[in-house]
């Protein structure tokens, strides 16, 4: 699936299985090389406004690369940065105060609980970050009231409804109330103070049902269901609704069908289909940070 900004308009579709995130940025840490230099008239000063697109991880065609790559648009180049310590893929990504975390994941050989963080002001990555309570691929991490949230997830063996909470200022992770249903390879989404997660799978089969977390009560409750079972979804929220995205259905195969969500009617209703069919869609995010030169 194609990476949308706020305005709408489609950047270039990545490569399948690379969680990507697109960054604001007050200063651009993208240096033209001597070529380019020559070919501009007018450097990018302090107070420009750069906007720079990371791809994280994903799956090589023989292993788990922990590869990370910026695009940096003023240039239409892509820049290797420093590479996750960890290789996996199926790895869960999300964006909190201005840095990029990386949890859980898989190889051919075992799922993980590790958890990593980047700091474009530092170009480092860092596993000095408190670990997921259990080994876990297929989890939804996603940021919502300075908090992140990893939901869900399989460990090749069992699906799990688990949900935990990581503050940044402790370090540390805390179990919430348990969903209520046992999903993977979902899509979550963060609206009006509410944390919806979408979709998935069982372990057996794709999933159509939606829940919803309220943070001040923590409890769930039960939504619409999507129009179609899907797992392995694009999700992204615009304008006041949630839209889902491609990924399998029921049968295991490939979808174009796309659909989306209106908290103020609590309805889903279809929208045009993609051109293509897409499993493992790529989401955008959009991190707020000021980098050093």
């Amino acid at each position: 699936m194609g990476v949308y900004n706020e305005q709408g308009a489609a950047l270039e579709e990545p490569e399948p299985q690379h969680a990507l995130v697109k960054e604001i940025t007050g200063r651009s840490t993208c240096r033209p090389s001597f070529s380019h230099h020559r070919r501009l008239s007018k450097r990018p000063t302090k107070d420009d406004v750069s906007d720079k697109m990371f791809v994280v991880g994903g799956w090589t065609q023989d292993d788990p690369s922990c590869l990370v790559e910026q695009f940096c648009p003023e240039y239409n180049e892509w820049r290797t940065t420093a590479r996750m310590v960890n290789n996996r893929g199926t790895v869960a990504m999300a964006t909190l105060d201005g840095m990029i975390y990386t949890a859980g994941g898989e190889d051919d050989i075992q799922c993980y609980s590790s958890v990593e963080r980047y700091n474009p002001n530092t170009g480092r990555w860092s596993t000095h970050v408190a670990p997921l309570s259990s080994p876990r691929s297929g989890v939804c991490l996603v940021a919502m009231d300075e908090y992140l949230y990893a939901i869900g997830g399989h460990d090749s063996t069992t699906v799990f409804n688990t949900v935990e909470r990581y503050d940044p200022k402790m370090n540390t992770w805390s179990k919430q109330a348990l969903m209520l249903t046992s999903r993977t390879r979902a899509v979550a989404a963060v609206l009006d103070g509410h944390l919806y997660v979408i979709g998935g799978s069982d372990g057996d089969t794709a999933l159509s049902s939606v829940e919803r977390y309220n943070p001040v009560d923590g409890t769930w409750s039960i939504c619409a269901h999507m129009l179609s079972p899907r797992q392995n979804a694009g999700c992204a929220v615009y304008l006041g609704h949630i839209y889902v995205a491609g990924g399998k259905d029921e049968l295991n195969l490939e979808v174009c069908a796309a659909e989306r969500f209106d908290p103020d009617t609590m309805r889903w209703t279809p929208i045009k289909h993609m051109r293509s069919k897409r499993d493992n869609v790529s989401n955008s995010d959009r991190i707020d940070v000021r980098l050093s030169l």
